[in-house]
C-alpha cells in the first residue's frame, strides 16, 4: 500500500491559474464548485482577491485546456500569454520531442507545440509563473538553443540571416567532404578503376591514406553529429546524431584498428578491410540529404515571406500643413497619410477626403479593385488604383490586418493536428528503438553469421543505424501543414490551426446563416409593378391610377421615404436614385408603425404600406393582390402604393441572394456536402431563397440564440458540420460547430471567432477551403505513409533479413542515401501543394 500511495502522490500537480472577471465573492465560489467537480481534481481553491485558482490535479485523469475551458464556459476568463521562439540545433524528430517534453515540464506552461520545419516553439503560459528566462534555460540544458533578436531587429529577417549563415557553412561541410572523398574512394576501389600507381601501393600505406583523408572528414566534416549526440548523451537520452555518430564511429574505428592493428581481425585466412570510406561516404550523403532538406524547407514559408513583403516601407503623413514621408514603424494612431494613384497604402485606416478604387486582392484575394470614398475602411498593403485620398490611421504595427494575417498563419503553420500525435508519439521511442535493433542485429549476425563475422555484424550493425530515419517522420505533417495554410493565405483563406485544417476535410454538412452570408444583408428593389395601362377606367382603376408608371410609383414612394431611416425605405430611396429620378420632399409625413406611412407628394395624397394597411385605409387592391401573394411565395416583401385613394402599383424589396451563393452551393454540391441555410425568416420566405440558391435543408424562424441548438441536431444525426456565418452574431453556433468559417471584409473580419475566416467575403472560398484541406490532408497522409513504410521495410533489411533468402546485405553507404532521401522526398512532396489551384 504505501509504495503505491507514494507513487499516486507524486503523479499529482499543482497550477495556479490568474481568472479574470471575478467581481465578488459569489463569483470565486462559483469557479471553485465548478473546478471541483471536474474528474481528476483533489483540491480547487479561488482566492478573490489574488484573482487565483490553485489547483493540484491528476495529470492522467484532466488537463489545464479542461480547466481553462470550464472557466470559459461559466463566463469567467483565464489571463494567459502566448510566446513563439525560434530554436537553433534541432535534426530530427526526436530533439522535437525532447525540447517540448523540456517546456512543458515547467511549471506555468499550459501547453507547448514545438515545429520542425519552422523550428519554432509555440508556448502557451501563465506569465506569472513562467516566462522568456525559463523558457531560454529549459531549452539551453535540453541541448539547444535560441535565435537571440535584438530590440527593433526584424524577427523573420534575423531567422532568414540565421538559416542563410546555417546553410552556407553546411554546403562547405559538404564541399569539403565530397571533394576529400572522392580520392578516398579512389584508395579503396584502385582495383576496379584500374589505377596502376595506386594498385603498386602496399596495402597498409593504402590504408593509412585513406586514415589521413577520413579522419578531416569524421571530425571536422561531421562534428555537427557528434556535439549533437553529446548533448543528448548529457540528458541520458538519444536523437538522430547519435545513430549517425555511432555508426560512423564504429566505421571509423574499425578502420583504425584495421590500419595500425592489423592482426587483431587476422583470424581464420581472413585479413582485415578498411572502411573509412563507408564513415566518410555516410557523412558526405547525409549532410546532402539536409543540404537538399533545407533548401526545400526555405520554399515551404514562401507565403509568409510574400505576405511580409506586400507591406509598404513608408508613410507620406501630413503634418503642420505638410507632407511628410516617414518610415513604416513611426507612423502612429491619428496620423492623416496622403495615398496617390499606384501607391501602397502603409496602414489600416478610415478616408477623410478623396475618392478612389483600390486593388485589396493581396488581402482578400478579389481580383477586382473596391470602390472607396470618404468613410470607408482602408486596408494596409492594397494597392490605390485611380484617385489621391488622405485618410486617418487606426490600425498600426501589431494591430494591423496584414500583421494580424501574418500571425494568424504563423500560427497554424506552428501548430499540429491530431493526425500528426501518433508520428510524435512514435518519434518519441523511434532512436533507443533503432539501437536496440542495431545491437540485436550485430549480436545475432556476429554469433550465428558467416566468416568473418564480425565484419558482416558490424556493417549491418551501422546500415541499421544509419539507415533508420526519424527525420521523415518529424517533417511529414509539419512541412504540409505549412505549405497548406500559407497556400490558403495566398487565396484569402486563413486556417487557424492544423486541427481545423484536419477537420475541414471531414466536413459532410455546412450550415449557412442566411443574412449578409448567402445574401448581401441588406435589403434592395426587386420588383416595381404599375396597374396596367391597357386595363379600362373602373372605380377599381380609375385615370388616375391607370396614368402611373412604375418609375412614376418608384418616385412617388421614394418622395415619401426620402427622410425615413427605415431599411426598405432606404432600399427604395437608393433605387430611385439609381434611376436618376427627381424626388419631391414629402408634406404632412406620418408613420404608421407596422403598417406603413403617408404623405402628400405634389399634391397627391400617397400610402405605403402592407395588405393590412391598405384595408384600414379603405383601398381595394384587387387584382394586384394575386400578384403580391406570388412575389410573396419568392420570398419578397410586397409593398402597396396608393395615390389618392385608389391602388397604383406594388415595390417589392428583398435581401437578394449574393452574386456568387448559387456558384459556392454548386461548388459544395460537387463535393458531396449538404447544404443548409438557417434564418429567423418566416418559412415562406425561407424556402424561396432556398429554392433560389438550390439549398438542401432550411431552418427558419430560429432565434439567434437557438442557431447552436440547431448545429447540435445536426451533429446528432452524426454529420461533421461547420457553420458559415459573420463570426459576431453568430458565435454560439460557430463555437458548437465542428469548423467555425467566418466571413468579413477588411478589418471586420472576426478572426477570433471562427477557425477558418474568408478575407474577401467570397463564399467561393468556403468550397475552396474544403478542397484545400482534404488536398492537405492527402499530403500528410502520403508523407506519413512514406516515412512509415520506408523504416518499417528498409530497417529489416538493413538488419539483413533478406540474406538467408537472397543473399542480399545493404551496404551502408547505400544506407545513408536512402535515409537522406526520405527526408527530401517527403518535404518534395508538401511542396506539391504549391501547385493547388481554386477551382
Amino acid at each position: 500500500m504505501g509504495p503505491e500511495r507514494e507513487e499516486t502522490i507524486s503523479e499529482k500537480k499543482r497550477i495556479d491559474l490568474p481568472v479574470t472577471g471575478m467581481s465578488c465573492a459569489a463569483c470565486s465560489a462559483r469557479v471553485q464548485a465548478a473546478l471541483s467537480k471536474i474528474k481528476g481534481v483533489e483540491t480547487a481553491a479561488v482566492n478573490l482577491a489574488a484573482e487565483k485558482a490553485t489547483l493540484h490535479y491528476n495529470p492522467s485523469e484532466t488537463s489545464v485546456d479542461e480547466f481553462i475551458n470550464t472557466i470559459k464556459d461559466i463566463g469567467y476568463g483565464v489571463s494567459v500569454s502566448k510566446i513563439t521562439l525560434p530554436i537553433k540545433g534541432m535534426t530530427c524528430a526526436a530533439c522535437v520531442a525532447r525540447v517540448q517534453n523540456a517546456l512543458s515540464s515547467l511549471n506555468g506552461v499550459l501547453s507547448a507545440s514545438v515545429n520542425f520545419a519552422t523550428e519554432k516553439a509555440t508556448i502557451e503560459y501563465v506569465p506569472a509563473q513562467a516566462g522568456i528566462r525559463e523558457f531560454k534555460k529549459v531549452i539551453r540544458d535540453a541541448g539547444y538553443d535560441i535565435i537571440e533578436i535584438e530590440k527593433g531587429e526584424d524577427v523573420v529577417e534575423k531567422e532568414k540571416q540565421e538559416r542563410e549563415k546555417a546553410y552556407k557553412k553546411l554546403r562547405l561541410k559538404f564541399i569539403a567532404g565530397a571533394v576529400l572523398t572522392v580520392p578516398l574512394l579512389l584508395l579503396m576501389f584502385s582495383q576496379m578503376a584500374s589505377i596502376p600507381i595506386i594498385n603498386r601501393l602496399p596495402m597498409h600505406i593504402n590504408f593509412f591514406i585513406q586514415f589521413i583523408i577520413a579522419t578531416p572528414i569524421q571530425f571536422w566534416v561531421g562534428w555537427q553529429f557528434y556535439t549533437g549526440a553529446f548533448a543528448a548523451a548529457r540528458h541520458r537520452t538519444t536523437n538522430m546524431n547519435t545513430l549517425i555518430a555511432v555508426g560512423t564511429s564504429a566505421a571509423y574505428i574499425y578502420s583504425v584498428t584495421a590500419t595500425f592493428f592489423p592482426s587483431v581481425f587476422e583470424i581464420k585466412g581472413y585479413a582485415a578491410e578498411a572502411y573509412f570510406d563507408t564513415s566518410a561516404a555516410i557523412i558526405v550523403l547525409i549532410l546532402l540529404g539536409r543540404l537538399l532538406e533545407a533548401r526545400a524547407k526555405g520554399h515551404t514559408s514562401e507565403a509568409i515571406k510574400k505576405l511580409m513583403g506586400l507591406q509598404a516601407r513608408t508613410a507620406r503623413i501630413i503634418r503642420d500643413g505638410g507632407e511628410t514621408d516617414i518610415p513604416i514603424e513611426e507612423v502612429e494612431t491619428g496620423d492623416i497619410i496622403l495615398v496617390r494613384p499606384g501607391e501602397k497604402v502603409p496602414v489600416d485606416g478610415i478616408i477623410k477626403e478623396g475618392y478612389s478604387s483600390v486593388d485589396e486582392s493581396m488581402i482578400s484575394g478579389e481580383s477586382i479593385p473596391v470602390e472607396k470614398r470618404s468613410g470607408d475602411r482602408i486596408i494596409g498593403a492594397t494597392i490605390n488604383k485611380t484617385g489621391s485620398f488622405k485618410f486617418e490611421a487606426t490600425n498600426v504595427g501589431r494591430d494591423s490586418m496584414l500583421s494580424q494575417i501574418i500571425n494568424m498563419v504563423q500560427e497554424a503553420q506552428g501548430s499540429k493536428p491530431p493526425i500528426a500525435r501518433l508520428a510524435d508519439k512514435i518519434a518519441s521511442v523511434f532512436v533507443p528503438a533503432v539501437m536496440a535493433i542495431a545491437t540485436v542485429t550485430f549480436i545475432i549476425w556476429y554469433l550465428f553469421g558467416p566468416e568473418p563475422s564480425f565484419t558482416y555484424a558490424l556493417l549491418n550493425f551501422i546500415a541499421v543505424l544509419i539507415i533508420a530515419c526519424p527525420c521523415a517522420l518529424g517533417l511529414a505533417t509539419p512541412t504540409s501543414i505549412m505549405v497548406g495554410t500559407g497556400k490558403g493565405a495566398e487565396n484569402g483563406i486563413l486556417i487557424r490551426g492544423g486541427e481545423a485544417l484536419e477537420t475541414a476535410h471531414k466536413i459532410n454538412a455546412i450550415v449557412f446563416d442566411k443574412t449578409g452570408t448567402l445574401t448581401k444583408g441588406k435589403p434592395e428593389v426587386t420588383d416595381v409593378i404599375a396597374v396596367s395601362s391597357q386595363q379600362s377606367a373602373t372605380p377599381l382603376n380609375p385615370p388616375l391610377a391607370r396614368g402611373v408608371s412604375e418609375n412614376d410609383i418608384l418616385m412617388l414612394a421614394a418622395s415619401a421615404e426620402k427622410n425615413s431611416e427605415h431599411p426598405l425605405g432606404e432600399s427604395i430611396v437608393n433605387k430611385a436614385k439609381e434611376k436618376a429620378l427627381e424626388l419631391k420632399d414629402p408634406e404632412d409625413f406620418q408613420a404608421v408603425p407596422g403598417h406603413g406611412i403617408k404623405a402628400k407628394i405634389g399634391g397627391r395624397n400617397i400610402l405605403l404600406g402592407n395588405a393590412n394597411f391598405m384595408e384600414d385605409e379603405g383601398i381595394n387592391t384587387g387584382g394586384l393582390a394575386d400578384k403580391a401573394e406570388q412575389l410573396s411565395c419568392e420570398g419578397k416583401t410586397p409593398m402597396y402604393v396608393a395615390a389618392d385613394g385608389f391602388a397604383a402599383g406594388i415595390i417589392a424589396v428583398a435581401d437578394t441572394l449574393k452574386e456568387n451563393s448559387v456558384d459556392a452551393i454548386k461548388s459544395l454540391h460537387n463535393l458531396g456536402i449538404e447544404v443548409v441555410m438557417i434564418t429567423g425568416d418566416n418559412k415562406k420566405t425561407a424556402e424561396a431563397i432556398a429554392r433560389q440558391a438550390g439549398i438542401d435543408r432550411v431552418f427558419a424562424e430560429v432565434l439567434p440564440e437557438d442557431k447552436a441548438k440547431n448545429v447540435k441536431q445536426l451533429q446528432d444525426e452524426g454529420k461533421v458540420v461547420a457553420m458559415v456565418g459573420d463570426g459576431i452574431n453568430d458565435a454560439p453556433a460557430l463555437a458548437q460547430a465542428d469548423v467555425g468559417i467566418a466571413i468579413g471584409t477588411g478589418t471586420d473580419v472576426a478572426m477570433e471567432a471562427s477557425d477558418i475566416t474568408l478575407i474577401g467575403g467570397d463564399l467561393m472560398g468556403v468550397g475552396t477551403s474544403i478542397s484545400l484541406s482534404r488536398a492537405t490532408i492527402k499530403n500528410i497522409k502520403q508523407n506519413l505513409f512514406w516515412a512509415f513504410a520506408y523504416n518499417t521495410v528498409l530497417i529489416p533489411v538493413a538488419a539483413g533479413a533478406l540474406f538467408p533468402f537472397f543473399g542480399i546485405l545493404l551496404n551502408p553507404i547505400f544506407a545513408a542515401a536512402a535515409m537522406g532521401m526520405s527526408s527530401v522526398t517527403v518535404v518534395t512532396n508538401a511542396l506539391r501543394l504549391r501547385k493547388f489551384r481554386v477551382k
